[in-house]
């Protein structure tokens, strides 16, 4: 009913053949399943059909899940991170389509699961003729789907470098340990020699839009859906009275045509640093997408009424630490800190009002760089730069 010889898979170093081998694989399940439809109503729950529905069994339940994975926390994000163009618009309509397969095609599986547990254990002979032609013709159509489109999209996208990625990702997924890493040469050279050639993606300026804004939520969307780590951190740059700078790392909490809002400590360093000069710097790093976007402004305090409704959506204890906490000043010790925020906890109650030193500041934008990773540091620079009419003038910069 279906063969015994193993199959030779490719390795994991072509991973989009690795998952074409996987549908040759689950072509050959489903066919073992047709069969099933024939040989049971002649030979019942024989040695033949137990050893058969056990191999789809043990195939759908574990393999299968796996492949979908790789689909679904890999490839799919991958493409989405990469894709431009007409080809973002194809994935854009064809990804919906392969996430609702696979939920639908593991519905249709349920059924099938216990009718094959009792074939395989001969309790049974039942195999229900709709729930297979169901099964079959929606893997074998989801299947098409994926190597008319996305597999091919995959190979002529893909650098190196993410195929490389992907496969091990793949080997991961399945508990195969990769090849090891070389030594690592002595620290001083090694920092010298750190390098990497990126070639995930293009930035041209036909693909851009004409408002930075929109511009950069599509990046910021594009960001969630490949899964960075923390898509909203940036760096916030400000400059003291003495023309020292200084960055750190706070959390974007809204975006939108009027700019970029964080909230914080108004007497922390870096409210200090704007109260004497309102400029400041911000950059969001996107390593996983081979980008980044520097935005340069004017920065100005947000509406106290804003403040208090952003406050009211922190959870309690992020409350608490805000009203106990003197950001940026000296304490003696951790036990000190600790007890300031016992003695709050203590008396503020379950809805704590907000500090009058504690709320928000938007940066409002008037220089925005959005800046892909290209190979040999020939890299792509979009520069938007607001001009006095309020309009944006966009530019390509030297790398």
């Amino acid at each position: 009913m279906s063969s015994i010889l193993p199959d030779t898979a490719p390795d994991f170093d072509q991973p989009i053949a690795v998952l074409k081998h996987c549908h040759g694989r689950i072509r050959k399940q489903l066919a073992t399943l047709e069969k099933l439809l024939d040989h049971l109503p002649q030979h019942g729950a024989d040695e033949q059909a137990r050893q058969a529905a056990g191999a789809v069994l043990r195939y759908f339940e574990k393999a299968a899940h796996l492949h979908h994975e790789d689909e679904e926390q890999d490839l799919i994000p991958m493409l989405y991170a990469t894709a431009q163009g007409e080809d973002a618009a194809t994935l854009q309509a064809l990804a919906p389509t392969i996430l609702q397969d696979h939920k639908d095609m593991d519905a249709l599986w349920q059924d099938l699961h216990e009718q094959l547990t009792a074939i395989a254990d001969g309790s049974s002979t039942a195999l229900s003729d709709s729930a297979v032609r169901r099964f079959v013709t929606r893997y074998t159509a989801h299947m098409e789907r994926e190597e008319g489109t996305m597999a091919p999209m995959a190979m002529r996208l893909f650098s190196a470098e993410q195929m490389a990625r992907l496969g091990q990702a793949m080997q991961l997924r399945r508990g195969i340990a990769a090849p090891a890493a070389p030594l690592a040469p002595a620290l001083g050279q090694a920092v010298a020699d750190l390098r990497k050639d990126y070639g995930q993606a293009r930035l041209d300026e036909a693909d851009v839009s004409d408002d930075p804004i929109a511009q950069f939520t599509a990046w910021f969307e594009q960001a969630l859906k490949a899964e960075v780590n923390e898509p909203n951190a940036m760096s916030l740059s400000t400059v003291a009275f003495d023309g020292r700078p200084s960055s750190r790392i706070v959390l974007v909490k809204q975006f939108d045509p009027r700019g970029f809002t964080w909230y914080t400590n108004y007497e922390s360093k870096k409210g200090a640093d704007l109260r004497d000069n309102s400029y400041a710097a911000l950059l969001f790093f996107w390593s996983e997408l081979e980008r980044q976007v520097r935005i340069e402004g004017r920065v100005e305090r947000t509406a106290p009424e804003e403040s208090d409704r952003y406050f009211r959506s922190r959870p309690l204890k992020s409350r608490l630490s805000a009203i106990a906490s003197q950001q940026s000043a000296p304490i003696a010790s951790r036990a000190q800190l600790e007890q300031h925020y016992d003695v709050v906890a203590q008396g503020a109650g379950e809805d704590p009002a907000r500090p009058d030193n504690w709320g928000g500041y938007r940066l409002i934008p008037d220089r925005i760089e959005f800046w892909q990773g290209r190979r040999s540091r020939f890299h792509d620079r979009i520069v938007y730069v607001r001009q006095e009419d309020g309009s944006w003038m966009r530019q390509r910069l030297q790398p």
